[in-house]
C-alpha cells in the first residue's frame, strides 16, 4: 500500500493550487497527494509541468478527485449536459496523463453534491451514468487511467450507497480499468460491516480514503481501524489508502463538506500538519 492526503484538508477552496502542498506532503512522509481535478482544465500547460516537475523530485505519486458539476453529469437526463459532461472529461483525462496520474476517484457516474431539491430518479440515473462510465472506460484505459466509482452516503448521492451497489454497477461496466472506491466515512453510515463491504469489493477495489466517522484524520475517533486493515490485507489490496480529513470551516470546502464547527481544535498550519503526520503513522501501523 501506499499512503496520501488529499491537499484540500490545509484548503477551504477546491480550487487552491495544489503545487505548494506537493513538498510538504513528502516532507511529512506521504507517498501520494490527491488533487481536485476539476481545476486541472483551469491550469496552463507550463503550471501543470511544474506540478509534475515538483512530484518527480520529491517521489511522490499523484491520484485525483473528482466531484462533477451538475453541468458535467453523465447521468443527467439533458443530452447536451451529457456531451458536456463527456467533452470535460476527455479533457480532464488527458491533463491526468500529463501528470502522470492513473487514478481518478469519485463520483464520476453522476454530480456531486445532489440537489435533492429536485426530483430523485435512481434508476434513470443508473442507467445514464452506467452508460456514460462504459463508453468513457476506453478513451481513460488509453490514457493508463483508472476510474473508480466512488460509493457515498445517501446525503450526498442516491446511484451508489453501498459496496455491493458498487460492485453490481462495475461488474455491469464489464472494463478492467473501472473499479469501485470505497471511504470509511461513507461506509460509517451505510455499511453494516466495514469488513463485509471490504471483502464484497475485493479485487474490484481501486481506490480507498480514510477519515474518522466526523471527518477528523484518521486515529482520532472510533472507527474499527483493526477490522478495516484486517479486511484490506485479506483481500491483498496493494492501491492507495488516502485520508481525506476535513476540519475546517470556512469556503466552498467547508461548504459542500457542511463543516460547521471548527474540527482541528484551532490548530494553526504547524499543528495541522503534526496531526497529519501522526494519523499517516497510525495508518501505516495498523492498516499496512
Amino acid at each position: 500500500m501506499k499512503f496520501g492526503i488529499y491537499y484540500s484538508y490545509w484548503e477551504q477552496e477546491w480550487s487552491a493550487d495544489c503545487l505548494k502542498y506537493v513538498e510538504k506532503v513528502a516532507k511529512l512522509g506521504f507517498d501520494v497527494i490527491e488533487i481536485a481535478a476539476q481545476h486541472l482544465n483551469g491550469y496552463s500547460a507550463a503550471h501543470i509541468a511544474e506540478v509534475a516537475r515538483s512530484a518527480r523530485d520529491n517521489g511522490i505519486a499523484i491520484t485525483a478527485g473528482l466531484g462533477p458539476s451538475p453541468e458535467k453529469n453523465l447521468s443527467s437526463a439533458d443530452p447536451a449536459i451529457r456531451k458536456a459532461g463527456r467533452a470535460f472529461f476527455e479533457e480532464t483525462l488527458v491533463n491526468l496523463n500529463k501528470l502522470d496520474i492513473h487514478v481518478i476517484g469519485g463520483a464520476l457516474y453522476s454530480y456531486w453534491p445532489i440537489d435533492y431539491s429536485k426530483p430523485v430518479d435512481k434508476a434513470g440515473d443508473r442507467a445514464r451514468g452506467l452508460e456514460g462510465i462504459a463508453s468513457l472506460a476506453d478513451f481513460a484505459a488509453n490514457l493508463g487511467v483508472d476510474l473508480c466509482l466512488e460509493v457515498l452516503n445517501r446525503f450526498e448521492n442516491h446511484v451508489l450507497n453501498t459496496a455491493e451497489e458498487g460492485v453490481a454497477f462495475v461488474r455491469e461496466v464489464g472494463k478492467p480499468n473501472v473499479k469501485v472506491m470505497l471511504d470509511t466515512f461513507h461506509m460509517n453510515i451505510e455499511e453494516d460491516s466495514f469488513g463485509h463491504a471490504i471483502r464484497a469489493a475485493g479485487p474490484l477495489l481501486g481506490h480507498f480514503h480514510t477519515g474518522e466517522a466526523n471527518r477528523r484524520v484518521p486515529g482520532k475517533g472510533r472507527l474499527p481501524w483493526h477490522e478495516i486493515g484486517t479486511a484490506l490485507r485479506e483481500i491483498g489490496y496493494s492501491g492507495a489508502v488516502v485520508m481525506e480529513p476535513f476540519v475546517k470551516m470556512g469556503g466552498r470546502v467547508g461548504s459542500d463538506i457542511k463543516v460547521w464547527r471548527d474540527l482541528s481544535d484551532e490548530a494553526d498550519e504547524a499543528q495541522m500538519d503534526e496531526a497529519a503526520r501522526q494519523a499517516l503513522a497510525f495508518s501505516r501501523y495498523v492498516l499496512g
